[in-house]
């Protein structure tokens, strides 16, 4: 995160745990929150949202995304997952995928808990030799 200032960061953790509060999570009692920031310097946020069908609930950082996705950002810089467990978060198999499709491989994933405690991975950190959109464009 050598090139985000912290005052960035800072924000975008403050967006996650924002979206954490509005978690829907019923079932498993587990609410997380996300926000990543734009390359256009952007903060977009989201949490999970389970649902009574089990395999329909969404993840926090792919509804994250998707709310980028749809104000046209394409290009992400740091994603950021909040939640209030002493253990800290990572990002789930499918949310490594998404995130791979829309971050650089060295991109910063940040997990933080109500303790302000830390954890930093790179992209390919989480998913190491990810099959991104290079794959299949040839470039």
């Amino acid at each position: 995160m050598k090139d985000i200032e912290q005052t960035c960061v800072d924000n975008v953790i403050m967006a996650a745990k924002h979206a954490y509060q509005n978690a829907y999570a019923p079932y498993s009692k587990f609410h997380v929150g996300a926000a990543a920031l734009t390359a256009q310097g952007n903060i977009v946020s989201g949490c999970n949202v389970e649902n009574a069908s089990y395999g329909l609930t969404v993840c926090a950082e792919r509804n994250c995304i998707g709310h980028g996705v749809v104000n046209g950002e394409r290009d992400f810089k740091l994603i950021v997952i909040y939640t209030e467990q002493d253990k800290l978060t990572p990002p789930c198999g499918a949310c490594r995928q998404v995130i791979a499709e829309f971050f650089q491989q060295s991109a910063p994933v940040l997990a933080v808990n109500h303790k302000n405690e830390r954890q930093e991975w790179t992209v390919s950190q989480l998913l190491p030799d990810a099959f991104t959109p290079k794959d299949l464009l040839e470039q």
